[in-house]
Formats: C-alpha cells, sequence, structure tokens
C-alpha cells in the first residue's frame, strides 16, 4: 500500500521559491493571508478564485496520478518478486533434474554393463559345455 500523501500544504510546509510562485499565480500583491494550496481564507468570488481552484484541481490530479503511479509500481515490485522467486525454483529444480539425471544415467550404465557379462559368461559356460562334450565324444 502506497504512503499516504498531504492533499494540501500549510505555509510552513512552503519555501521561499515557492511563495514567490505563489505570488505570480495570485497576481495579487494584497497582504491578506492566503494558502496557496488550500486558497483564499475567506469566501471570494471572480477570476482569482477560479484560479486558485483551477491550480487546487491541477494539484489534486497530481496527487491521484502520482498515488496511482507509486501503486502500480509496488504491484510491479511485487510481481518481479514473485517472478524472481518462481525462477530461484526452476533454476533449483532444474539443477536437482540434472543431478538425478546423471545419477540415473550411471545407474543405467552399469545395469547394461552388468548385463553384458551375464551374457558375456553364459557365453563362455555354453562354449565350454560344448567343448567338453565334442571332447568326450571323441575320446570314445
Amino acid at each position: 500500500m502506497p504512503p499516504k500523501f498531504k492533499r494540501h500544504l500549510n505555509d510552513d510546509d512552503v519555501t521561499g521559491s515557492v511563495k514567490s510562485e505563489r505570488r505570480n499565480l495570485l497576481e495579487d500583491d494584497s497582504d491578506e493571508e492566503e494558502d496557496f494550496f488550500l486558497g483564499p481564507s475567506g469566501p471570494r468570488f471572480g477570476p482569482r478564485n477560479d484560479k486558485i481552484k483551477h491550480v487546487q484541481n491541477q494539484v489534486d490530479e497530481v496527487i491521484d496520478v502520482m498515488q496511482e503511479n507509486i501503486t502500480k509500481v509496488i504491484e510491479r515490485g511485487e510481481r518481479l518478486d514473485e517472478l524472481q522467486d518462481k525462477s530461484e525454483s526452476l533454476s533449483d529444480n532444474a539443477t536437482a533434474f540434472s543431478n538425478r539425471s546423471k545419477q540415473l544415467r550411471r545407474q543405467m550404465w552399469w545395469r547394461g554393463c552388468r548385463i553384458k557379462a551375464i551374457m558375456a559368461l553364459v557365453a563362455v559356460t555354453l562354449l565350454l559345455v560344448i567343448i567338453i562334450l565334442i571332447v568326450m565324444k571323441y575320446r570314445t
């Protein structure tokens, strides 16, 4: 959730450069106490009040847009965090898969070697049996 922003500022929050900007916007050098963002201190009508309201509306719109932007940035950051977590998880899973596949490959290689060794032993045994039978037949 984005931080809460001040919608209105008082004279303590406004610095000297902003005060001169306020004077230029209001186009009046009167000594009456006015707050630039809050409008005139008393009810007035006319072009000055309209200008102040117009500026206040613009400031409110900018504040709303900035709050929306900050909310979007925070949501984007959360989505990026989720994506980073998912990518780390996928990387860990890929590493584990790679390790298990290497282990399985070795197991299958040894199994293949055992089968070949057993087949070779059976073949040698059969050859010996055949040779022994042939030798016994010629001896008698």
